[in-house]
């Protein structure tokens, strides 16, 4: 039993000889070595031959266009994609026909136009700036009278004489030349005052017999001559 312990221990006592001999030689080797590296010159290798890049292409702008065309923001950058225009606009609507002048006066506050909207409605006195049907009265003077049309602020300027109302005769020529008989007598009575204008006085009614400076309901009448025939109004007593 004693002989197998020695025996393992000469062994155990050899492994570890070899062991420190190989360490010490391993040691040894690397010491050398880095000996070596140390006092060692190392020879660089050469650099790669330079070859100089191509130029970039300048920059165009048709390099842009598929760009351009395929945005995706709105459609209408495409110019192969069909665009539906808009309707056009309406035509505007004709003008309207005229107002009809009936003469016109001046009481000293400016001229005043006696106007019709239409033949056969009241009549009206108008300064400039008012408004009557879709026209407002620019001006007017002893040989032309001018409109604004209300739609687009066009000016219309016409002669008196265009504008004479003379629907009212052709009306009552018109059957007696088909008839060939007298027409009847026009029937007057006392009718007295019309309508009240916007300034202050009233207007003479059709077919009134009334003599001038009668006064009736605190107005009395006056009628005057103008160029373009008498001009009848009922002014306020004691204006």
């Amino acid at each position: 039993m004693n002989r197998k312990f020695v025996l393992l221990n000469l062994v155990l006592a050899g492994v570890v000889v070899f062991a420190g001999v190989k360490l010490r030689d391993e040691y040894r080797a690397e010491k050398t070595r880095e000996a070596a590296l140390k006092t060692a010159k190392i020879k660089p290798l050469p650099p790669p031959a330079f070859y100089p890049l191509a130029n970039d292409p300048p920059v165009m702008p048709s390099g842009y266009k598929e760009v351009a065309m395929k945005t995706l923001f709105h459609p209408s950058r495409d110019p192969n994609e069909p665009i539906e225009q808009p309707p056009p606009p309406p035509p505007p609507p004709p003008m309207p026909e005229l107002p009809r002048y009936h003469g016109q006066m001046n009481i000293g506050d400016g001229p005043l136009a006696i106007l019709v909207e239409h033949p056969g409605m009241q009549e009206k006195a108008m300064k400039p700036g008012d408004t009557i049907g879709q026209f407002k009265l620019v001006d007017v003077n002893t040989n032309e009278i001018t409109f604004e049309w209300a739609y687009d602020g066009s000016t219309v300027r016409r002669t008196l004489a265009q504008l004479m109302d003379h629907t009212a005769p052709a009306q009552a020529e018109a059957p007696r030349q088909q008839n060939n008989a007298p027409a009847p007598p026009v029937v007057k009575s006392n009718l007295g005052p019309g309508e009240v204008t916007q300034f202050g006085f009233k207007t003479c009614q059709p077919n009134d017999s009334t003599p001038d400076g009668s006064v009736v309901q605190g107005f009395r009448k006056v009628t005057t001559q103008t160029p373009f025939g008498p001009s009848c109004r009922w002014d306020p007593v004691g204006r």
